[in-house]
């Protein structure tokens, strides 16, 4: 006997299909397909459709045009608004705004508002021209050669200073001839004797001030009166400045002109603050000793 719904030979004694278990006059349709399991264990039949779901569902997924998701969240919409974009919608908001201007509204104007200046024209403003800085005079039509606010040491203060650095240079002197005495050397007043007793004074100055010259700091003198040394500028003067000032001293020293010169002077500066473009200033020049009327 062949099977008329799977189609399975079966012996001529058979009632029933030994692999799908239906009888002789089960037949199959169109709505149901052939299941292949034999025995009473055989399923129902399932309608064609529900097949091919399952068939695609256990059928591997095309790979040929697989597409990566997404692995970041959508970003919000940003607030501020770029200028091109500004730009560009102001632009087509003008024909707009023309074509629209002979319509009459009933309703309450809105208040005019000024338009925004264009960023471009921002830097075409008129501003008023720079006024030339005109360099600082004096009492008189003499310029003056100090740029900077701070005042000069009056000639008394600097007097007191050079007295106080000159008591030391004579202590000093006084110190060398002690250890001359004390080395066994006697006092024989001749005229060879006063040209050294006499040179060695200068000699012994001039080592004074080369010293405080090269340590870059004011004199002792100086700062007892509470003077320092400033620039024409105002600034601290540098190494080249105080060597300069050092060579001006001495040659103010030895002609004498040079200490004077600031009793003449506009702003009472002498020879060595003119050629080293220093001058000494008080600490205190707030105070009402050192006030300049």
């Amino acid at each position: 006997m062949t099977c008329t719904y799977c189609g399975q030979r079966n012996a001529e004694g058979e009632h029933r299909c030994r692999r799908c278990g239906r009888r002789p006059d089960d037949t199959a349709t169109a709505s149901f397909q052939t299941h292949r399991t034999d025995g009473a264990l055989a399923a129902a039949p399932a309608p064609l459709a529900a097949a091919a779901a399952a068939a695609s569902a256990e059928a591997p997924a095309d790979l040929s045009r697989a597409v990566q998701g997404t692995l970041f969240a959508a970003r919000p919409v940003s607030n501020v608004i770029p200028f091109e974009a500004y730009a560009g919608s102001r632009v087509e908001a003008r024909p707009r705004a023309q074509s629209e201007a002979p319509r009459k509204s009933t309703s309450k104007p809105a208040p005019r508002r000024s338009a925004p200046r264009n960023v471009e024209m921002q830097a075409t403003l008129d501003f008023l021209p720079l006024s030339a800085t005109a360099p600082r005079t004096l009492g008189t039509t003499v310029e003056a050669v100090i740029s900077c606010e701070a005042p000069v040491a009056t000639p008394l203060h600097r007097a007191v200073a050079a007295a106080l650095d000159w008591s030391m240079v004579l202590i000093g002197y006084g110190l060398f001839l002690a250890g001359f005495l004390l080395a066994g050397g006697s006092f024989v007043f001749t005229k060879t004797n006063a040209l050294v007793y006499a040179g060695t004074l200068p000699l012994v100055a001039f080592t004074y001030g080369l010293f405080w010259t090269i340590a870059r700091t004011e004199t002792p003198g100086m700062r007892w009166a509470q003077i320092r040394l400033i620039t024409f500028d105002g600034f601290p003067p540098t190494p080249k400045h105080r060597i300069l000032r050092f060579g001006g001293s001495c040659l103010s020293l030895c002609t004498v002109i040079g200490l004077l010169w600031s009793l003449a002077d506009e702003e009472s500066l002498n020879w060595q603050d003119h050629i080293s473009r220093t001058f000494p200033t008080p600490l205190a020049s707030e105070t009402q000793v050192f006030h300049r009327q």
